[in-house]
């Protein structure tokens, strides 16, 4: 009996050793490809944990200065900036106050940056509203579309004014970009940039992420984020938004989304972000915790899927810890 010929090509080769692994790698991480989101909470003098989020907390104005200059450190891109009002309103008033907690969260974090990394800051009103919609609501109780994009450009120019270098429109509202874009314009802010959330999701991982904000959402938001089984919708946003001004446009959440990322990622003419979001991030802590996966392994996988798919920058509430670990070349 003859024996089967060996294989005269071996793809294994090139997985043989970690130098030869790390050489051939098709997708690297690099910290400056990483954004920190980071909560700001009005009223406490302490950073207080958030139960759902295992290691994150919403910060004090005293407590943010170091969380920023952390995040420097470890070299990462960028911090998102989210605010946590004490107070709230139908039109979301603390959103445009110069007092209210995130222009004045941005302006002590553009300070403790000194240019280090891109202080960015969301652009939505559900964490300012009394009723949790990222909108003010008509008669009805609806979320009114075009009265909101008032409420936005006034936002915007209020983040441009506190020092805020890249403006996060997460609404989902339609025109945006253009009514954002218009405003910053009008008022000399030609430098501002936008990052469009452009294929937001109503999605069931950001659950912990209420919490991080102490939302007072009763309902859904389904009526202006994407249905989760719609993927040519995603793209025909993001295409909108390009269309509109979007410097930046966003998928979001990261992880059930790689096929909508990836055809944004083909399609666009810009950088292409992902945020890989709280539930994503609750989930892997709550299996490691419980010793199910390798935490470290599980991390660094995720958030190389989601480069891998096409995301130029990745928001990620491991972004420090993960920076440490490129750094340190640790990615075994």
């Amino acid at each position: 009996m003859t024996s089967a010929p060996l294989p005269r090509v071996r793809p294994r080769r090139l997985r043989e050793t970690p130098a030869m692994r790390r050489l051939v790698s098709e997708t690297r991480l690099d910290p400056a490809e990483l954004v920190l989101p980071i909560f700001v909470r009005e009223g406490v003098s302490a950073p207080v944990p958030i139960a759902s989020m295992p290691g994150v907390v919403q910060h004090s104005l005293e407590s943010l200065p170091e969380a920023v200059a952390d995040a420097a450190a470890a070299g990462i891109g960028g911090v998102m900036l989210f605010g946590v009002p004490e107070h709230r309103d139908a039109r979301g008033s603390g959103a445009t106050d110069p007092d209210g907690i995130l222009n004045v969260a941005t302006r002590v974090a553009v300070e403790a940056s000194a240019g280090r990394l891109l202080v960015q800051t969301d652009l939505c009103l559900d964490e300012f509203t009394d009723h949790g919609h990222c909108g003010v609501l008509d008669d009805r109780g609806h979320v009114d579309n075009d009265a909101t994009l008032v409420r936005y450009s006034a936002m915007a120019l209020e983040q441009a004014r506190s020092g805020s270098e890249l403006l996060g429109l997460s609404g989902m509202m339609d025109g945006q970009v253009a009514a954002v874009r218009a405003a910053l314009d009008d008022q000399d802010f030609t430098e501002v940039a936008i990052l469009a959330y452009s294929a937001k999701y109503a999605s069931a991982y950001y659950g912990p992420f209420r919490d991080a904000v102490e939302s007072t959402l009763e309902g859904d938001r389904r009526s202006y984020q994407l249905d989760p089984g719609n993927r040519r919708e995603g793209l025909r946003e993001a295409l909108i938004d390009i269309e509109e001004g979007a410097d930046i446009v966003m998928v979001k959440p990261a992880g059930s989304y790689l096929d909508v990322l990836a055809d944004v990622a083909a399609a666009s003419e810009v950088p292409v972000w992902a945020y890989q979001v709280s539930g994503e991030y609750a989930m892997i802590e709550a299996a490691a915790a419980h010793g199910w996966i390798d935490r470290k392994r599980a991390v660094i996988e995720s958030v190389r899927g989601i480069r891998r798919a096409g995301a130029d920058v990745v928001l990620t509430y491991w972004a420090a810890e993960l920076a440490g670990w490129i750094r340190n070349g640790d990615l075994a």
